[in-house]
């Protein structure tokens, strides 16, 4: 049913603040590490069964969305620079456009999506897939789509641009806009601090995102118990033994992947090939002093593992080094990223990363996320939690996105080649402790 499954949008409202933003507030400086992320939206969407069927679910669902629009003003007051437009690269005219909601409504069950979820039948429901929208967003830098299933059951979207936030920044938005929905006076206060802890510089022609090349990509899911998880840490553990350090979930998983990954492209090529891992770190609590996870932009930057020969791609040689490398970058680098020598210090750091792939040719490198800690399964718009989340990148091919699960378990979103992912998604090391795009129980 899911293949054939419509969404209809029945409305698109550009939502302002509730109040002006002050005149002295209106020029907004962007971060140096603001100046260097693309102006792109990622996607982040919540699915929340219908508790109770409604008497009337098209009252209910215009309840929900006036709900939803009236919070959305309100915190716009608070999150100024979202409701305002990209003047150059490194300011925001505050100007109060404001954001875009769209609401749409979908010919299936919930219960029918989520019995095979996929991001083929995600996209009808993300407000960046429909150009249409994107064309009346004007530039938004925040859009909100609301979706209603036929059994009651919604679909909320959200989509920010990385140029203002990253994803501790989004979190901080969401749970002060869940907050103002339930009436609950417990708002996060954001600090917009990041142009002075990094000021903006001139940097043509630089980014700090890391570019994978890939055409015909796709992406996928998959999902490791809680059982499972503990199976693979005690399998790495037992190898490097308790005296090193206690392994992650996230290290362990990540290695299980990027190793059966590295090996399908050794099985399509015929050789092994240099490959490198980027995985991406929350700089906030890692500067000198620590910084508050409420200030606001962009304090992401990924570190590097690069493995250059087959022997040391065992699953505890890349737990080590993943270890090793994270442990360097905090130690020697995070804490430079801030002040007037913040800029000497990037401008190495993407030198560096330009030398990893100016010298191998052939590296094949996949870049990794780990949203897993964050509290996502705990958001309530006021109408009880959520029976899934997930995120969509279907930017680029090689990534890797780590999410918690609701029952304790870690969720994987992968995009490879085709070609590869018809391989991988087979591979035996892999489906002794994953699941191929298990079903979601409602």
């Amino acid at each position: 049913m899911t293949d054939q499954m419509k969404n209809e949008i029945i409305s698109r409202t550009c939502i302002k603040p509730s109040s002006p933003t002050p005149p002295h507030l209106k020029n907004f400086k962007l971060s140096l590490l603001d100046q260097l992320l693309p102006n792109i939206h990622g996607n982040m969407t919540f699915f929340f069964p219908s508790v109770d069927a409604p008497t009337d679910p098209d009252l209910e669902f215009s309840r929900k969305s006036q709900l939803l629009q009236k919070s959305i003003s309100e915190i716009l007051t608070t999150f100024y620079p979202l409701a305002g437009r990209l003047a150059d690269n490194s300011t925001v005219d505050c100007n109060d456009d404001g954001a875009l909601f769209i609401e749409a409504r979908t010919d299936s069950l919930l219960s029918d999506f989520l019995s095979k979820p996929d991001y083929e039948t995600l996209d009808p429901f993300l407000p960046t897939t429909d150009p249409e929208t994107m064309e009346l967003s004007k530039g938004s830098f925040w859009l909100v789509k609301f979706s209603v299933f036929s059994c009651g059951g919604t679909a909320i979207s959200l989509s920010l641009t990385h140029k203002i936030a990253d994803f501790a920044a989004l979190i901080t938005l969401l749970k002060s806009w869940t907050a103002i929905c339930r009436g609950s006076s417990e708002l996060l206060v954001p600090e917009f601090t990041a142009a002075s802890i990094l000021p903006p510089r001139e940097i043509p022609g630089m980014s700090a995102s890391v570019h994978i090349a890939g055409e015909n990509f796709i992406a996928r899911r998959f999902v490791f118990s809680a059982s499972k998880v503990v199976e693979l840490k005690e399998k790495v553990q037992s190898v490097l033994g308790r005296e090193q350090f206690y392994v992650s979930r996230v290290e362990v998983i990540l290695a299980l992947l990027w190793k059966c990954a590295v090996a399908v492209v050794k099985s399509k090529t015929g050789s092994f090939k240099p490959t490198a891992l980027f995985q991406a770190v929350n700089l906030r609590s890692r500067m000198d002093p620590p910084l508050a996870d409420t200030v606001f932009g962009n304090f992401v930057w990924p570190f590097a593992v690069i493995v250059e020969e087959e022997s040391d791609m065992e699953i505890h040689q890349l737990v080590q080094d993943m270890r090793k490398n994270k442990n360097d970058f905090l130690n020697n680098k995070a804490k430079r990223f801030q002040g007037e020598g913040g800029f000497s210090a990037l401008m190495e750091a993407l030198k560096e990363r330009g030398e990893i792939f100016k010298n191998r040719k052939e590296l094949v490198a996949y870049k990794c996320s780990s949203w897993c800690k964050f509290p996502l399964y705990e958001t309530d718009f006021g109408w009880g939690k959520p029976a899934w989340m997930t995120s969509s990148n279907k930017l680029v091919s090689n990534t890797i996105s780590l999410l918690d699960t609701s029952s304790g378990g870690v969720e994987a979103l992968i995009t490879l080649d085709e070609e590869e992912m018809a391989v991988f998604e087979r591979h035996e090391e892999l489906l002794e402790f994953a699941s191929v795009n298990p079903s979601i129980v409602v």
